[in-house]
């Protein structure tokens, strides 16, 4: 289902969050090319495990057009506190490439690693300024001159709504179509409007400064989010993507690679339920919601039109039923440590300051928490009891922008291993036969 959903979008190359086979299996044959990912460094470390992993994929590598492998969930923000976790790493890299070349397709497929902002020094006021920290800039060079060896690209993921707020930019510079006055001068006569400009080129800086000025910069990772952070909902992600898909299609470049194409990567297809509750927005990048129907308008063919893309098809819902407090209330402690519970293991982020449902009152915030954990366990009665606290009612509870979702009929759990051992879930109930987080290239733009 999520292949054909690509295929319907025109998508032609796509970036999952595993290896699988299964997940290959379906990916085979459909002529979308594809980065896939391996959390778990340690899985490939040696010459031996690395060997027999190419040998699994060998098979795939050409059936599902498989293009770079994504090695680790961002290894040098780890370095950054554990060096001997780093250096392995590197090793890892350096010994998987050496893998797939010997099996015959060191061309075709490249290895590297995904890499956030915090890798270059912070309190940037104009990319120029831009320099990799001290603390890993030998590490980073070993790794660039093994990109570089290979002729494999550089990494970058940025999300712009939260860069400009963590930098104190204009809130309007997160967007393409920046409305506000607000723009940084740079060296060269360079002036930047956005936040995506303004990211690209700090990291061409860093790259100039560590010797490599002509390598490769995918931006592996690029999202608005529609839930969970202040400025976060689905009006503002189609205005984000409205601008940006155009722009990449134009192949206008940035200020310091000017007419270069900027192969980006849209992130992603789907929320993510299960991602650890670093941010509360982390959950909500997707485009369509588990139920298969779009958030809003995008047109995925980067031609900027006024349309919504593709709805999945199949996707059952479970009855419309929910669970809510029951308004009993005197003994406070129990209301919260139910409330707790419901969200310990339910998704909750709605609730955060610039949520959805962050103005709810205080027995809708208790009923909206028993809910989202009444669902998640697919309607189980025995998940509404919350010590007498909840009841299961017919009658729609959601209020305003908050929504009070019904889950869809119960789908597969797929879970990585992460490099620190934690296991990394995503979830989408019934999105087909398998889960996978998506983000989607727009190299169709890019000749």
């Amino acid at each position: 289902m999520v292949v054909d959903l690509l295929l319907q979008n025109k998508v032609p190359e796509a970036r999952i969050y595993s290896s699988q086979e299964d997940i290959l299996q379906a990916f085979a044959g459909s002529g979308i090319s594809l980065t896939v990912t391996i959390f778990n460094v340690q899985n490939v470390a040696t010459i031996e495990l690395a060997r027999k992993w190419v040998q699994e994929k060998v098979p795939y590598f050409d059936s599902a057009n498989i293009r770079r492998v994504y090695l680790g969930n961002h290894v040098f923000r780890n370095g950054l506190t554990d060096k001997s976790f780093l250096n392995m790493a590197i090793n890892t890299l350096e010994t998987l490439q050496f893998a797939i070349n010997e099996a015959g397709y060191g061309d075709q497929v490249k290895v590297t690693f995904p890499n956030p902002e915090v890798v270059i020094k912070d309190n940037l006021t104009k990319p120029s300024e831009a320099e990799f920290q001290d603390d890993i800039k030998e590490e980073m060079a070993r790794t660039l001159r093994i990109l570089k060896k290979n002729n494999a690209p550089f990494i970058v993921e940025v999300f712009p709504i939260s860069y400009v707020t963590y930098h104190n930019f204009d809130p309007e510079f997160a967007f393409i179509d920046n409305k506000s006055p607000f723009v940084i001068r740079d060296k060269n006569n360079t002036v930047y409007t956005n936040a995506f400009d303004f990211v690209h080129d700090a990291f061409v800086w860093a790259l100039i400064k560590a010797g490599f000025p002509d390598m490769e910069i995918i931006m592996g990772q690029v999202g608005w989010p529609t839930d969970g952070f202040p400025g976060a909902n689905a009006s503002t992600a189609e205005r984000f993507f409205k601008g940006l898909l155009p722009y990449v299609a134009s192949n206008k470049g940035t200020p310091m690679r000017p007419g270069a194409p900027i192969h980006t990567y849209v992130h992603c297809l789907t929320d993510e339920n299960k991602m650890p509750y670093y941010y509360p927005f982390a959950r909500h990048w997707g485009i369509y919601r588990s139920n298969g129907e779009p958030k809003y308008k995008i047109d995925l063919t980067g031609q900027g039109r006024d349309i919504f893309p593709a709805k999945a098809k199949g996707i059952m819902h479970m009855p419309e039923r929910w669970c809510v407090f029951n308004g009993n209330d005197t003994d406070t402690l129990k209301v919260k440590r139910n409330f707790d519970e419901a969200c310990t293991t339910a998704d909750c982020t709605s609730l955060a300051p610039g949520g959805s449902c962050s103005q709810l009152s205080f027995a809708q915030n208790i009923s909206y928490a028993f809910n989202m954990y009444f669902q998640a366990n697919f309607q189980d009665e025995k998940a509404c009891k919350f010590e007498g606290l909840g009841k299961v009612v017919t009658e729609n509870p959601s209020t305003g922008r908050c929504v009070f979702p019904v889950e869809v009929v119960k789908g597969q759990q797929v879970g990585d291993v992460a490099a620190d051992g934690n296991r990394i879930h995503y979830h989408v109930p019934n999105f087909g036969i398998f889960l996978v987080l998506v983000s989607i290239l727009w190299a169709l733009f890019c000749d």
